[in-house]
């Protein structure tokens, strides 16, 4: 079975209050793009638990900690299925903000559950891929949603970039998301995000902000020199993505073929 687990970008993203368990309450808009690795999973002849390769962007570490195969166990511990053979070109890039892991997963435990006919339902589904990650169960129904609590409770939302233009940076630096948490003030905003995405794209720019870049754009300037540029082109929006180091720009029309990112990581392309 041949799947293709997309990115997402944050329409926003309002750091609300600290928990006392540690962890942020957000207000954010979580929105699929086209940008997607490729994963393979066909029934094993071969091994009698799994096999794992990879290609693409460099993985490294211990498949045992990648969350694909996290997934693969996850459900093999609650159903009976033969083992595998896994496959996966990574082609969206790591601590870009755009929840590359977080689909792997997810379109892993869809995969499985179609393949072997599990008939697993999607809620269920969904309550798996929140084992994995706060923001894994977005990819399984895979829509637009308002998402609050840690990124995990979600409420369907209208909205749709249908004709825009992306463009999708991402230069090669590593943001922690852990520190990104700690430096940023919690604040509950005066309008809830939820109101805003549904004004027009032209006004996010004055309304719809992102409360990670105070504290990132300070510690890395490169980041925010490409959000300034990205307006410089015609973007009607611009914003960091997640926590993570890439931004994106929104277009009304084809922006005009520069080599001003041909240094970074880039991907453009018309949204769906």
């Amino acid at each position: 079975m041949l799947t293709f687990p997309n990115a997402k970008i944050n329409l926003g993203l309002n750091v609300v209050e600290r928990r006392s368990d540690g962890y942020h309450n957000i207000e954010t808009v979580f929105y699929p793009v086209g940008l997607s690795d490729v994963l393979e999973v066909v029934p094993s002849d071969t091994c009698m638990d799994y096999s794992f390769s990879s290609s693409g962007i460099e993985l490294g570490g211990d498949p045992e900690d990648n969350l694909i195969v996290k997934a693969y166990r996850l459900l093999r511990s609650d159903y009976q299925f033969p083992a595998v053979d896994i496959s996966l070109i990574k082609q969206i890039p790591f601590g870009a903000g755009l929840g590359g892991g977080s689909s792997d997963a997810a379109f892993m435990l869809k995969g499985l559950n179609e393949l072997f006919e599990l008939k697993i339902t999607k809620s269920k589904l969904e309550k798996y891929a929140a084992v994995l990650g706060a923001d894994c169960p977005v990819f399984i129904k895979n829509k637009p949603v308002f998402a609050g609590g840690i990124g995990n409770v979600f409420t369907p939302v209208k909205i749709s970039l249908k004709g825009y233009y992306l463009l999708l940076v991402k230069p090669d630096i590593h943001v922690s998301t852990p520190l990104a948490y700690s430096l940023v003030v919690p604040e509950i905003p005066s309008h809830s995000l939820l109101e805003l995405i549904q004004e027009p794209v032209a006004q996010w720019k004055d309304t719809i902000k992102n409360d990670f870049e105070k504290s990132v754009f300070a510690a890395y300037p490169e980041i925010e020199s490409i959000k300034n540029q990205l307006y410089a082109m015609g973007a009607v929006y611009a914003s960091m993505s997640g926590s993570g180091s890439s931004v994106y720009g929104l277009f009304e029309t084809e922006p005009e073929k520069t080599s001003t990112f041909k240094d970074y990581f880039f991907a453009f392309g018309m949204l769906d």
